[in-house]
């Protein structure tokens, strides 16, 4: 079967890799949509994502799939359903390495919910913490909005791990696929004013369409102290440093500075003469799982309704075979979130 395996560093590679069996508590399922994520798959690409070194990898973690075999235990899975979350962890062969392995052409999913009950949700079975996310969806999700629901749920998770409220002022830095789905969320859910910071000025009229109130440029932040009262939240959907001092000035007493996403440094400053004598640092880089299975409802209740649309996000789509040319756009700066079809 096709594999999407980074070589090394900066070299991609479509690649033949074994068909893999499920075992027991699994199901083999074939990929229909998977999403490349700008954040995480750049940096495996890339080299530098934190704590993995060992190429080749093989790449990958955003998709839906359409199940064809189950394992002997499996009962909560059917033939047929259709599936988020699948990875891969066995190539078939011991010199490739785990970036998930979700854009493999078949990938495998846990019935999460039987391994609990049979008391069997653990390293020694197989059981791994993002089998909890690997879910059905219902079938009348379109496969476009299922593979999103990958990013979504987390960034829905993100907000109840920031304790975001309605009727809360927020600030949100970058509007790629994560800012603009806190934008929307956001909107969504009854928060009062959302402000935007994006440097990249044709996202501009995406950003307002998706539910903003405001956007700026990063030169404009510091103004904001003046024009604005105190802000509830400031959310860094971009990971990078500089953006928790530029913002701990704008939040009020108590208010929360929440940082999004897998930082590159081992360690970061915070200057807290420029922040209120009380507020909130929250650092989030890797899902809450249980917020993240529990996000899937309401968000599937949103598409059903037509609140949310994947068209809003995805701006390119290309056949499996073209991921060179997938990535090599990516890099434009033109791509919100582009879709991998099998």
């Amino acid at each position: 079967m096709k594999a999407v395996v980074v070589i090394e560093p900066n070299r991609v590679e479509i690649v033949e890799i074994a068909k893999p069996v499920p075992g027991d508590y699994e199901v083999l399922a074939k990929n229909k949509i998977a999403a490349i994520c700008n954040a995480t798959d750049r940096k495996l690409i890339e080299g530098h994502f934190p704590g993995i070194n060992q190429y080749p990898l093989v790449l990958g973690h955003e998709g839906v799939a359409v199940v064809e075999s189950a394992g002997a235990k499996v009962r909560n899975i059917k033939i047929g359903d259709h599936v988020i979350g699948g990875l891969l962890g066995d190539f078939g062969r011991a010199d490739y390495y785990g970036g998930w392995g979700g854009f493999c052409e078949y990938v495998i999913v846990h019935d999460h919910n039987a391994m609990v009950e049979d008391g069997t949700a653990n390293a020694e079975n197989g059981w791994f913490e993002s089998c909890e996310i690997q879910t059905v969806v219902d079938s009348d999700i379109p496969f476009e909005e299922a593979a999103l629901l990958c990013t979504w749920r987390e960034v829905y998770g993100g907000i109840g791990d920031f304790n975001l409220q309605p009727g809360d002022d927020i600030l949100i830095f970058g509007a790629g696929p994560v800012g603009l789905s806190f934008i929307k969320f956001a909107r969504l859910l009854g928060i009062n004013w959302i402000g935007v910071v994006e440097p990249n000025s044709s996202r501009h009229e995406k950003i307002m369409s998706i539910g903003a109130d405001q956007v700026f440029v990063p030169e404009d932040v510091p103004a904001i102290r003046n024009k604005r009262k105190p802000l509830d939240a400031v959310i860094d959907a971009v990971g990078n440093e500089s953006i928790v001092n530029l913002s701990l000035p704008l939040l009020k007493l108590g208010g929360s500075m929440c940082i999004y996403g897998v930082l590159a440094n081992d360690t970061i400053t915070v200057n807290k003469s420029l922040a209120p004598y009380n507020f909130n640092l929250f650092v989030h880089q890797w899902p809450t799982r249980f917020r993240e299975r529990a996000a899937q409802q309401p968000l599937c209740n949103w598409i059903r309704e037509g609140k949310l649309k994947a068209s809003e996000f995805v701006t390119h789509s290309f056949p499996v075979e073209q991921i060179k040319s997938a990535l090599e756009i990516g890099k434009t700066g033109q791509v919100i979130k582009c879709l991998l079809t099998y």
